[in-house]
This record gives structure tokens, sequence and C-alpha cells, in this order.
């Protein structure tokens, strides 16, 4: 039932944009143009992904000291988007995401665990708030670099993953097969592709 976006070549384009300079501490904004909000579940035999399509966020980070960060965001749940209209129309209904009455997906996290040596990649450990339910989750965040492009605004690049039980949030709606077991899987995957702009000083 839900599908998610598989447009990954983000990543490729975070690393290629990123040049040697001077690196500052700051608040970044997420870039959606440049960024990528993916889902993926199990569906019968097989996985299908989706994405949602509008979003935001602030990331305030120091390279200097990879292991400090703070994250808010938000996602429009009525902008998810699986290339398919009628499961769409399903997944806003109140059988599942009920995006009327819960238009947004929240996340916010300030603590960071797990860093490794070279500091990066590590464990980044939050709250996610979906279908009027909080929950704790980690998230596996990857540091692509900092750098500016060709217009002078500098940008950060990360990539995070982690899985979620839709269940625990009350998204329960499934289908028994006639052969046994269900339509949908539980587990979510969630991949994030993210670009970050700086903001510029008032």
């Amino acid at each position: 039932m839900l599908k998610t976006n598989t447009s990954f070549a983000v990543t490729t384009a975070l690393v290629a944009l990123i040049t040697a300079g001077p690196a500052t501490a700051g608040t970044y904004t997420v870039d959606p143009a440049h960024t990528a909000v993916i889902f993926k579940v199990r569906h019968l035999v097989s996985k299908t992904t989706g994405r949602f399509d509008k979003f935001e966020g602030t990331i305030d980070i120091d390279p200097d000291k990879r292991d400090t960060v703070k994250v808010s965001g938000s996602i429009d749940v009525a902008s998810i988007d699986t290339d398919e209209i009628k499961r769409d129309e399903h997944l806003r209904s109140p059988e599942f995401f009920d995006a009327a009455k819960f238009p947004k997906i929240t996340f916010t996290a300030g603590a960071l665990s797990d860093v490794n040596a070279d500091k990066t990649k590590g464990k980044l450990s939050g709250a996610i708030t979906i279908h009027g339910v909080t929950k704790p989750v980690a998230l596996q965040v990857e540091w692509l670099g900092i750098g500016t492009d060709p217009w002078g605004n500098k940008k950060a690049g990360f990539d995070a993953t982690t899985t979620i039980n839709r269940k625990d949030f009350g998204l329960t709606w499934n289908k028994t097969l006639e052969t046994g077991g269900v339509l949908i899987g539980d587990d979510i995957e969630i991949e994030l592709h993210v670009e970050a702009a700086e903001a510029k000083a008032k």
C-alpha cells in the first residue's frame, strides 16, 4: 500500500557540491529542492517506496564539533506521494495517517552518540510524532561535508536512516491474506538525504 521516492541520486549531488573552504558554526535550513524524505515498507512479497514532497527543518551545527547538533523538522502529511493517486488518498484518510486531523509529522533531536573517530557517523536520538503519537527514535546519521556552491551559498550535507514500527503510532490498517499473513509489513524504513543552506545573517 505504501510507496516512496527513490531519488537517491541526490547523495551524489551532495558529495559533488562539497568544496574546500572555511567551516563555520551556524544554523542551516533544509533545502527542499535538494532533499529527499523517503520511506519503504513491505507489501505482499516485495517492498514499496514513497516520499513526502513538503517539509521543513533546521539544523544547528559546528563543523569543528560534529558531536554537537540540534535538529528540528516537520513534514506535511498530505504531501505523501507513492506515484499512485488512489493509494495516496487512502494513506491520507482516517484509516491511515488521517491527514486532516494530524497534518504534520514532527521530529526534534539534540543527542548525538556513538560518533566514529573522524566524526562523520553517529547516532542521533530524539523524538518523532506521527498520527498524534510521540515516540523516541534514533537515526543513524552520516555527515557528508560542508562547502560553498557556485553562487556563494554555504551548504551542509547529511544522510540519515531509521526503522520504526507503524503500529507504535496507531497506524494499524491491514488486510489478512487467504494464504496466511498480512498485506503490509509493520516496519517502515525511513531514509533522509539532506542538503541544508546556512541561514543568512539579518
